[in-house]
């Protein structure tokens, strides 16, 4: 579709190159500091920018301003629920080895869609969802597999999330509004990811990210996160295990 000029409009990073630097920027500034330090997303995130360029979308204004972003990669899945992978880290391992390998993908994997902050509310996230479903049919790929963040799991932290992913409301719509915004689009709910990413460091290093201090070991509960973080003074270790929810968008 041809938009009108001035509209908001999508484009590839493989369309707009120049725009990689800005599209970084965008995408690190809606995350807590801890969420940044994933050493899988550090080693592998330059294959979205190399390989992946063509997968990676921005909804841009009139200034080429990046109103919204979605990443995504494609992968090869069995199409089973058992054959999903283990969580977000895994799926991105699994799209960068197999790349490598030369396997041929049948599936896109969303990896996430950061909306600014200005507009949020707009429901720009639901576009970049919808954009998604159809370059990935276009394609001729199965299926959108995301393994969803929560947007609320974070006021929740000791719910399990198998138990939270299938929270509802009173009209029996899910709970959470992120999983309720792929619902609504025609995905179904598999299984919670309770180890999606995991994230390490020193007590001194989260004390840093997370402006908290942490006097002792045990669990704490932290701002935005969704599980507790472990702490371990003995071995100066802290470890936080993010919680996801596999979803599953049939496009066939």
């Amino acid at each position: 579709m041809i938009c009108p000029p001035g509209d908001p409009r999508i484009v590839t990073l493989a369309e707009r190159p120049d725009l990689e630097d800005a599209l970084d920027e965008h995408n690190g500034s809606a995350w807590p500091t801890f969420m940044l330090q994933d050493p899988v997303a550090d080693e592998l995130w330059h294959h979205l920018h190399a390989e992946f360029a063509g997968w990676q979308l921005m909804l841009l204004d009139a200034d080429d301003e990046i109103l919204a972003a979605a990443n995504c990669a494609p992968l090869a899945w069995d199409g089973t629920d058992d054959g999903l992978p283990d969580g977000w880290d895994d799926q991105f391992r699994r799209t960068v080895d197999q790349h490598a390998a030369g396997i041929p993908p049948d599936t896109l994997g969303a990896l996430q869609i950061v909306v600014a902050p200005e507009r949020r509310g707009d429901r720009l996230a639901g576009r970049m969802v919808t954009e998604m479903r159809g370059r990935a049919r276009a394609a001729g790929l199965r299926a959108l597999i995301a393994c969803v963040r929560p947007t609320h799991k974070h006021r929740y932290p000791l719910a399990p999330i198998d138990r939270y992913a299938r929270w509802t409301r009173p009209d029996g719509e899910p709970f959470d509004p992120w999983i309720r915004l792929h619902a609504r689009l025609g995905a179904r709910i598999v299984r919670g990811a309770a180890r999606s990413m995991t994230i390490a460091g020193s007590v001194a290093e989260w004390e840093g990210w997370t402006g908290m201090a942490f006097p002792d070991s045990g669990g704490y509960v932290v701002p935005l996160a969704t599980n507790p973080i472990t702490i371990d003074r003995e071995a100066d270790r802290g470890v936080y295990l993010d919680a996801n929810v596999w979803m599953v968008h049939d496009l066939r």
